[in-house]
């Protein structure tokens, strides 16, 4: 994960500050000609589906920047839960909560206000691939039960849609040949990309993972380099 970012030229904008952070995302991907922008999860406990964040979506969109939405521990206001057992970080911690602010973004309506909006997860998507049916399934339920009364957003698409439209998720720290060929299944090869997850995992069992798993031919050079190469500017090396 974190070399594929260092290959791009990453910069963290400061979300606390959309404004400035929009700016910036415009000097980065244009002045300085960097590939993407990582944003880290929640910024003091606050998601980027919120309305003062709007000036960074939509700088994000007018750049055609690559948003990875890297994970961090969970938020003050869900954190009580993951101080126990190790789980505040990489075992559990990280993937709840970028996956949560992922469900955010998709249920909030913004990125129907945004629908070119490209974000890459980690981790082959933080759950989320494993949660599409049901997502779709007790949307559309409890929508027609009680969306007023739970804060519900119409959608314009089924939730499961915008995953496969608007996400991208790499491999890092999930060296699993049958969840990759899942969410290869599940949201199509182009939109998986080859990472590792150093320092939590060891980047030779992830290239090693990548060499051995049963990717078809179609597949394996989009999944190792062509997706971020598209998605991060990054230039072919011939």
């Amino acid at each position: 994960m974190f070399s594929l970012l260092q290959t791009v030229g990453r910069v963290e904008p400061a979300p606390q500050d959309p404004e400035q952070a929009a700016r910036e995302i415009k000097r980065i991907m244009g002045p300085l000609g960097l590939g993407g922008v990582m944003i880290a999860s929640h910024t003091h406990g606050r998601y980027l589906d919120e309305p003062e964040c709007e000036p960074i979506l939509s700088a994000l969109e007018e750049e055609n920047a690559t948003l990875y939405l890297h994970p961090r521990s969970p938020s003050p206001q869900m954190l009580g839960p993951y101080k126990d057992y190790g789980m505040i970080a990489a075992l559990w911690g990280f993937q709840a909560e970028a996956g949560t602010h992922a469900v955010r973004l998709i249920m909030s309506g913004a990125l129907d206000r945004h629908p070119k909006l490209k974000i890459v997860l980690g981790h082959l998507g933080e759950g989320l691939p494993f949660w599409m049916w049901r997502l779709d399934n007790i949307y559309k339920l409890t929508y027609w039960l009680a969306a007023e009364a739970l804060g519900m957003v119409k959608l314009e698409l089924k939730p499961s849609e915008y995953l496969q439209r608007n996400f991208a998720v790499t491999t890092s720290g999930m060296a699993d040949s049958d969840v990759l060929d899942y969410c290869v299944g599940k949201l199509g090869a182009e939109n998986i990309l080859f990472a590792n997850d150093y320092p939590y995992e060891d980047s030779k069992t992830a290239v090693e993972f990548l060499a051995t798993t049963p990717l078809d031919d179609p597949q394996s050079a989009p999944v190792s380099h062509e997706n971020a190469q598209r998605l991060f500017r990054v230039p072919s090396v011939s």
